[in-house]
């Protein structure tokens, strides 16, 4: 989409869940009509900035759409009476009009084609990968490139993703009562995994993947409009706020990451936090919060503190071992530690850590021996720590993290 304006970029990744929920609503045939969405937003791409941006731009996605999906159809339905592979078969007359600029229904089949591309039947890595592709509206080149793979094993893993949608004979609305709650859990684990990833790559040579965590709060105050009484959607919401707030002041003039301590808070985004804080401030008295608003709870105390001297540590300590009790996960039992070691000093944090490096799912991960570098720094230990340093920087995969653990290192090394 880059030989058009960024409005127009815009407009199309907004239009895209709609044109294609309408066709998935009409047609079935989620694959075939994910790849006809794509060739109108193609011809779009091609035919606006020569013809002019039509008076009804969703309407004509969707005529354009519809008539390439009936081809698509038409020409598969031929192929398999060539093959004798299934009985012939035959669309009924008015599904092969063009389709009607009926009621918008963008929300409606965004939320439906949300919860379709995290369907259970999925691996994880297809749920993320179709969502964004068929939701968010990105190319199958700009996610392979945000995941650092390339784009022939992209779409491979796209196709796989829509293959299992076709077999599974999913139907195009959303879940019965019965599955809500477990699909939406499903639905928020996605949307938070790709959060992260754009805000805190896990390797490559960039900090950060802005397009990532930017659609995915976008995806999020979709749904969050949609879901407004849920206390974990609008958890998750305040918690990318709350977090992405703070990305202005993450890296320094060349690139390389600004431990929280050190930013200059001067550099976050004051609205995104109003909001954050407000939000998380709606959802946490409705019922026993789960761990989404816990964590969105712990993102906006840190984003209140004036610096980061005036934290209240002992609050956050407090928070983390609500979500520990809720959620078994070794990098929330690492972040409790830190807050404790700050809270009451650092060899209390030490002695909880060495507990948690005995679980083996930590065992070989970068940050396990990163905060054990930050707390042995704490405790007046540079020698140990510059070792930590070191061995946190040899098993990270963000570069710039790597660079950011050796020279931690190396100031120790000049220090002593």
């Amino acid at each position: 989409m880059t030989a058009i304006g960024a409005e127009t970029e815009d407009l199309l990744r907004r239009l895209a869940p709609r044109v294609l929920g309408a066709l998935v609503r009409r047609y079935g045939h989620f694959d075939a009509a994910e790849d006809a969405t794509q060739e109108a937003l193609l011809a779009a791409v091609t035919r606006w900035p020569r013809e002019g941006l039509p008076e009804n731009p969703g309407g004509w996605l969707i005529t354009v759409a519809a008539r390439r999906l009936t081809d698509l159809l038409r020409s598969e339905q031929a192929r398999r009476r060539r093959e004798r592979t299934v009985a012939s078969w035959a669309l009924p007359e008015q599904w092969l009009a063009p389709a009607a600029d009926g009621p918008a229904r963008e929300s409606d089949d965004s939320l439906i084609l949300l919860f379709m591309c995290c369907h259970p039947a999925l691996p994880v890595a297809g749920q993320i990968a179709l969502t964004l592709r068929a939701v968010g509206g990105l190319t199958t080149g700009e996610i392979a490139r945000a995941f650092l793979v390339p784009e022939a094993t992209m779409t491979r893993r796209i196709s796989r993703a829509k293959q299992r949608i076709r077999e599974s004979g999913i139907a195009f609305r959303l879940p019965s009562d019965p599955d809500r709650a477990a699909r939406l859990g499903a639905v928020l684990h996605v949307l938070y995994l790709i959060f992260n990833e754009g805000y805190a790559s896990t390797s490559g040579p960039l900090l950060r993947r802005a397009e990532l965590s930017t659609e995915a709060i976008r995806l999020t105050r979709m749904l969050h409009r949609l879901l407004p009484g849920d206390g974990e959607v609008t958890g998750l919401l305040a918690l990318m706020l709350l977090t992405d707030a703070r990305r202005a002041a993450r890296t320094g003039p060349n690139g390389e990451l600004v431990p929280m301590a050190e930013q200059d808070r001067s550099r976050w985004d004051a609205d995104q936090i109003a909001e954050g804080v407000a939000l998380i401030t709606e959802a946490l008295p409705r019922r026993a919060p789960g761990p989404y608003q816990l964590q969105a709870a712990i993102a906006a105390i840190h984003d209140e503190a004036p610096n980061a001297e005036a934290t209240d540590w002992p609050q956050i300590v407090a928070l983390y071992e609500l979500l520990l009790r809720i959620s078994d996960n070794p990098v929330v039992a690492l972040n409790h530690a830190v807050a404790v070691a700050m809270a009451y000093g650092p060899r209390a944090g030490l002695d909880l850590l060495g507990k948690i490096e005995l679980d083996a799912r930590i065992a070989g991960d970068h940050r396990r021996y990163a905060v054990r570098a930050h707390l042995l720094e704490l405790a007046g230990d540079p020698t140990a720590a510059r070792e930590s340093y070191r061995e946190a920087a040899r098993r990270a995969t963000s570069l710039p993290q790597r660079r950011y653990l050796y020279g931690r290192a190396d100031r120790l090394g000049d220090e002593g």
